[in-house]
Formats: C-alpha cells, structure tokens, sequence
C-alpha cells in the first residue's frame, strides 16, 4: 500500500533514494523495482533486517533492475550518516509526526539532498487525527507514538522554512480514516473486536483486488478523510 504517487516522484533507473523511517519497507520496495538505488534508513534494527530479506528475495525473483540494489542503515533521522547532497531523492513517509524536533529532521533531510533533489512528505491528515486524538488517549501517548498533528499549511510552512521549494500535495487513504476510528473507538490495542477485525479484512481485500467500486469510493473519501496528505517539494538548485 503505496501513500506517496510515483507520478508525482519520478523515481527512475540511476537515481538514488533515501526512504526515511521506512519502517516495514513499503516504499523502498517500489524505489527499488524502478530501478533506482534505495537507502532503507530506520531506527528499528529488527524491522530492517525484515527489509533487508526482502530485498534478497525480490533479487532472487528477478524484480530487481540489473545495477541497482538495496541497502538498510540503522540511524538517528536528527543525525543520519550521509555526506552532504547525497541522494536524488527523499521520502518521508509517516515519520515527522513521531520527532519532536521536526524542524531538525527536516533540515536534515535538505543537507541530504543534492541540489534540485526533490522529496515527499506524508503526515497524518488534520481532521482524521483530531478525531484519533479524541477518540484514545493511547492512540498518541503511547512511547514512540504521534508527538503533534500538522495541519497542511503548517507542514508546508516549515517545509519551506527548513530551505525547500513547496510544490503540489494530495490525500490518501480514504477507506483507512475509519478503520482508525474504529479501533480508537473500542481501544486501539483491540485487535480481536469484531467491528475492527470486519474492517481490517475488507481493506485487506481491498488492497489485494483493488476493484473499481472501492477505487472510486477512496477517490471521493480522500480529499475530505484521507488519513495521510503527501506533500512534494524540491531543494533549489
């Protein structure tokens, strides 16, 4: 399940990308079968060697373009190990809301970044995490958990504080809005309530059919609940 548009981020044979806090290694995946040269970069050791079989496996079947690769790196994203204007491109995906220090991580992201290298940032949409927040304290103040919600003009403000030219943005998720209401509803470590078991198999459904009506219906539901807003920007060259 892809939050950032490929379209918008044209990622290509050559190029080398950072996935920052790529967490299960959703992004890098994609990254990787376009043909460009990924960095999983992540601070969860464990869930980086799950990344790092799984770039062995699409090896093996063949979905890795010949001369590119894969590579995980254990890190801090307010330090991270990269030498200045390193990489073509950033992603960001769902990591910034859990940093107190945004602006530091943001900065960072643009030293990391060649000049006319272009990111996107994914957060959590204003209006489903309000709702989140209220629903279950544990929602956010779980260790690690959402630090702050970003409205879409604040993101884009320190996005262009932190030295980024601001571009286009979209929402994403629609059907996921609530599913998280859902779980915030009857406790968000309540795997097994049925409410929330239903509506986790039919997005697992979704996800792997993909048909035309729920396509449509995230569509409509995006702009209004999408749980995630994708932000594009670009360091001046």
């Amino acid at each position: 399940m892809l939050t950032v548009d490929f379209g918008r981020l044209p990622v290509g044979p050559g190029d080398r990308v950072l996935d920052l806090g790529c967490g299960g290694g959703r992004h890098a995946f994609e990254v990787l079968r376009r043909g460009a040269h990924v960095v999983a970069f992540d601070q969860d050791a464990a869930e980086l060697d799950n990344v790092a079989t799984m770039f062995k496996a699409m090896d093996q079947a063949g979905e890795v373009p010949p001369g590119t690769g894969g590579d995980t790196v254990v890190g801090d994203a307010l330090d991270m190990p990269f030498d200045d204007g390193t990489f073509d491109y950033v992603i960001a995906a769902e990591v910034l809301e859990h940093i107190p220090d945004d602006m530091a991580a943001m900065r960072e992201i643009v030293r990391v970044l060649k000049p006319g290298g272009r990111v996107a940032v994914t957060v959590p949409s204003f209006l489903p995490e309000r709702i989140c927040w209220a629903l279950d304290e544990d929602y956010h103040t779980a260790p690690g958990g959402h630090v702050r919600i970003y409205t879409l003009a604040e993101l884009q403000a320190k996005l262009k504080s932190a030295g980024l030219e601001v571009g286009g943005h979209h929402h994403a998720h629609g059907l996921h809005a609530p599913y998280w209401w859902i779980k915030c509803a009857v406790g968000v470590n309540n795997d097994d309530h049925p409410l929330a078991k239903a509506y986790h198999e039919l997005l697992v459904w979704d996800i792997m059919k993909r048909p035309p009506l729920t396509r449509l219906a995230e569509a409509v539901l995006n702009p209004v609940i999408g749980k995630s807003v994708v932000v594009y920007a670009r360091k001046p060259a």
